[in-house]
């Protein structure tokens, strides 16, 4: 079963078209990455599949196992299993972490109450859950008890978004460049974190720039390269090492 799916989806911002036709499926247990020059669209491929106001669809459609959601708000496109880690998680003062993810993973579960979901009936059971995922992320305990992302670094920041897609376990994840300004140390203890919580019955969607976080990880099946709103070429995981080493100029001067 197609978890997702693109269909020639145009978009634009302020009256300006940036998506041009976007066209994409993915399945279930799958780890794609949409890689492309600064500027391309890819943020804004993201910021349009959570349904921020400032992008407005105009053509095309966005389904997910068939069912198209364009007409559903943030909200509701999340219950429907969607999660977007953002390129600068924003910090939230006065929220704690561990509520946060509590009140969101019990959110989720009452929306995809047909999923094989844990039910935590006490807060120990689901502070025991926590840390436990806490482990693969490679964050410590002390983070539950710290208001969401404030004065987390941004390595931290980073791991904290993969930290609440394992929570949450969302049937499809879009990372918005989870590599943007960290060093080589970072990049690769996010990619193990994306590595550890990724699974058979989920997709995940990495948006970069650089293939380096992409080496880090466990499992590539796609690729793909974004450029001028859509995307241009796609192929397996040597397609990362290809952009690596040439750059995207080969690619544009095929299409």
């Amino acid at each position: 079963m197609t978890e997702l799916e693109i269909r020639d989806l145009h978009a634009s911002r302020d009256g300006k078209e940036i998506l041009k036709g976007v066209n994409l499926k993915t399945s279930k247990g799958e780890v794609h990455a949409i890689m492309g020059p600064n500027g391309s669209g890819k943020s804004t491929l993201a910021y349009t599949l959570l349904a921020h106001p400032k992008y407005e669809v105009t053509s095309g459609d966005i389904l997910v196992d068939g069912e198209s959601i364009l007409e559903l708000k943030p909200d509701e496109r999340a219950k429907k299993g969607l999660f977007l880690g953002f390129q600068y998680p924003t910090e939230v003062s006065g929220v704690g972490f561990s509520h946060f993810l509590r009140t969101s993973y019990n959110g989720l579960s009452k929306a995809l109450q047909g999923e094989s979901r844990e039910v935590f009936i006490t807060v120990r059971e689901f502070q025991k859950y926590l840390k436990e995922n806490l482990k693969q992320v490679g964050l410590k305990d002390e983070f539950l008890s710290r208001y969401l992302n404030e004065g987390f670094s941004g390595g931290e920041k980073k791991r904290s978004e993969v930290l609440q897609m394992a929570v949450l376990k969302p049937t499809v994840s879009i990372l918005d460049e989870p590599d943007s300004g960290l060093d080589v140390d970072a990049v690769q203890s996010v990619a193990k974190a994306i590595s550890e919580v990724s699974g058979k019955d989920s997709t995940v969607i990495v948006i970069t720039h650089y293939a380096r976080i992409l080496k880090f990880l466990n499992k590539l099946d796609h690729v793909h390269v974004f450029y001028d709103g859509r995307i241009i070429k796609s192929g397996g995981a040597s397609l990362a090492d290809e952009l690596d080493a040439k750059g995207y100029d080969w690619v544009v001067q095929n299409v």
